[in-house]
């Protein structure tokens, strides 16, 4: 791929603001078509289902996999170039993050991800609960929270100054994470049979992990071509949305592949929304809803700063190279959500169903 022309022709910084916006319009396209959402996948199981949700959350997962190792076999990308590889990592901030995010997601009744991709809807209470989310982020990195975030990171880190590759870890062979991808994306088209899922809604799904693989090789083309160093990331939305907030409220904000991230999942959601009329203004149904939103916001906000990633910054583009860090993050994720549900949802319900007796 030769993209040196472009950079001659707009210059490094807007030639990775423009591969943020192509992989935020696939991203938004395919989730708001395929409906996916980790925080559905881990209330579904929780209530010992495997239905749509959890087929779409595998068939996406398993989908970055295929495509994102089938790329670095092919040469296209390398994993320990990606900054949250080549960077230190944190075992004590993946638990901790993932489980305060995890439970933050079934708070807030949609993963950081999936909020973007509903505000982009018409969805004013996800619009709302967004904006918390990255002023939180802000402050996680930047700001107030910012010495909380780090002593609870260096709790517990990552040996040699890298994160863990699971992979080379354990010995496994380049081709096996190949393998493992196809052998999960089996299993979920099993699971979207059984369910009566269409195959648009399979062909979006895998879109979603489609757009993970197309911002690694983007981002690792860029940093070969350009000059200046260029952080090779993927689609995350934690540190973009900090940083997308930040481009418009500073004097001279920094233009990269963050940037164009976010307003191509929003122009990517909203396309699809309105072109399939399904574009429509919704708000918060009553004050303890709102409430309960804006705490799973603050929470999620946080708590991907500290995880070292959302749930699909770390749940599918952390785990589609096999970061250490980020599968943990991930499972944490998943045991914090479906805590919260059986604490809080499904104790509810049991009470109202008695109630009704």
């Amino acid at each position: 791929m030769d993209i040196v022309p472009l950079i001659d022709h707009i210059g490094e910084a807007q030639t990775a603001a423009f591969f943020g916006l192509i992989t935020g319009v696939v991203f938004g396209v395919a989730a708001q078509r395929s409906r996916f959402c980790l925080r559905a996948a881990t209330v579904e199981f929780a209530r010992r289902k495997m239905g749509s949700s959890v087929a779409i959350w595998l068939l996406t997962f398993s989908t970055a996999l295929v495509w994102v190792q089938g790329a670095t076999l092919l040469g296209l990308m390398r994993p320990e170039d990606a900054r949250m590889m080549a960077v230190t990592g944190s075992w004590s901030g993946a638990i901790i993050g993932g489980l305060v995010f995890g439970v933050g997601m079934v708070l807030a009744r949609g993963c950081s991800g999936r909020l973007l991709v509903l505000a982009s809807t018409g969805n004013l209470r996800s619009v709302v609960a967004g904006l918390i989310f990255a002023v939180v982020a802000q402050m996680s990195l930047h700001g107030w929270l910012a010495s909380t975030r780090d002593h609870l990171a260096r709790l517990w880190m990552t040996e040699g100054g890298v994160n863990l590759n699971l992979l080379t870890a354990l010995g496994l062979p380049d081709y096996s994470g190949l393998g493992l991808g196809l052998a999960i994306a089996v299993f979920a088209i099993l699971i979207a049979r059984r369910s009566g899922i269409g195959y648009r809604r399979l062909i979006f799904g895998s879109g979603v992990g489609f757009a993970v693989a197309l911002g690694w090789v983007l981002t690792y083309e860029l940093s070969l071509a350009a000059f200046d160093p260029v952080s090779v990331t993927s689609a995350t939305f934690s540190g973009p949305s900090a940083n997308t907030l930040m481009f418009f409220l500073i004097p001279e904000p920094i233009l990269g592949f963050d940037v164009g991230l976010i307003p191509g999942v929003v122009i990517g959601a909203f396309a699809a929304s309105w072109l399939t009329r399904e574009f429509k203004f919704q708000g918060f149904e009553g004050e303890a809803n709102m409430r309960r939103s804006m705490t799973g916001a603050v929470m999620m906000g946080f708590g991907a700063m500290l995880a070292g990633g959302c749930a699909i910054g770390a749940g599918v583009t952390g785990g589609s190279i096999f970061v250490g860090t980020a599968w943990l993050a991930l499972l944490c994720m998943w045991i914090g959500a479906m805590a919260t549900d059986a604490v809080l949802d499904q104790s509810r319900r049991r009470r109202q169903t008695r109630a009704t007796l």
